[in-house]
């Protein structure tokens, strides 16, 4: 199997997601079965049958996690340094509206764009790889062709 590039703070994130699933949502569901089985007949029964279809969305999200997890290859950031790669934290300037923003390139199970966590193999990701500070970067989007100049580059 393919490792899955991951940063600590990505890591950290899923095992405390996995550790809700299987410590309180699982009992609580398992618990909202049992007391909907109370209410009689099973075939229409609507609490039953939407507790059993959480279940299973738990049950699923359980077994993902697990695997995303076992997969994982923890890459320390904090030992980076140099041109764009996987951990950087990119400070961008668009260059039509000069609007800055900030961006940290992680994995995809982690990525989460209202974060500033952006998903290594995004279009915007795959073109500031290897990317040095005061360069220009075109980027083609489902909005069209955008100009970034790189402003800063870290490592955290």
């Amino acid at each position: 199997m393919e490792k899955i590039p991951m940063t600590r703070a990505g890591a950290t994130a899923l095992e405390t997601e996995l550790k809700h699933l299987k410590t309180e949502e699982r009992p609580a569901i398992i618990k909202a079965i049992a007391e909907a089985r109370e209410h009689g007949d099973l075939s229409e029964n609507a609490e039953y049958h939407s507790a059993k279809e959480k279940q299973s969305f738990i049950e699923g999200r359980i077994k993902e996690l697990e695997g995303v997890i076992s997969l994982a290859d923890i890459i320390d950031t904090t030992k980076l340094s140099g041109a764009i790669k996987f951990g950087a934290k990119v400070t961008l300037v668009d260059e039509d509206t000069d609007e800055e923003k900030t961006y940290q390139i992680v994995g995809e199970y982690e990525a989460n764009i209202e974060k500033g966590l952006l998903n290594i193999k995004s279009p915007i990701a795959r073109a500031l790889i290897g990317k040095e500070e005061g360069d220009s970067v075109e980027v083609r989007t489902p909005g069209g062709e955008k100009s970034y100049e790189v402003l800063k580059i870290s490592y955290s």
